[in-house]
């Protein structure tokens, strides 16, 4: 049975200068780094792995890997964005944050159940917080009650 996340990994262009945006700028503490000189295939490689511990054990993760090619590019908030969970009053703070700093910043959308800002990180990905919206969260999120199989069923359907 799966318990939870462990780490979700993407790779990095620079690894300070991602570290400087995860910590320094997010918060989010180095809490590992592995040094890879060996695939598991054999190939000999020089990739570093590190890892950010969000606050319930879980982490995000880069590889950079400067012998492995790797096509950069802005990803599109449809593509790829990375969401973390905030409480609301973070989203207000770390707006002002991104703005000072001159981070591409975005926000804040209301998508009903919660709120949202966006920042694009140094590799191009679109990183959301998140905050929720007490009243409607749950509910929004119930498949009991919110119809979530019938409107994925319908849009399947819709396709043809």
């Amino acid at each position: 049975m799966i318990k939870g996340l462990h780490h979700n990994a993407y790779r990095c262009r620079d690894s300070e200068e991602t570290r400087r945006f995860y910590e320094d700028f997010l918060g989010l503490p180095l809490s590992h780094t592995l040094e890879i000189s060996e695939t598991m295939s054999g190939r000999k490689t020089q990739t570093l792995h590190t890892f950010y511990r969000m606050d319930d054990g879980s982490c995000l993760a880069f590889f950079e890997a400067p012998d492995m090619p790797f096509e950069f590019k802005k990803q599109h908030d449809y593509d790829l964005h990375i969401a973390l969970e905030v409480e609301r009053d973070v989203i207000d703070r770390m707006l002002a944050k991104g703005k000072a700093a001159g981070v591409e910043t975005r926000g804040i959308s209301d998508h009903g159940f919660i709120h949202s800002i966006y920042f694009r990180d140094p590799n191009g990905y679109v990183i959301e917080l998140t905050a929720k919206v007490p009243a409607r969260h749950d509910q929004a999120m119930d498949p009991a009650s919110n119809n979530a199989r019938s409107k994925l069923d319908r849009w399947q359907a819709a396709k043809g």
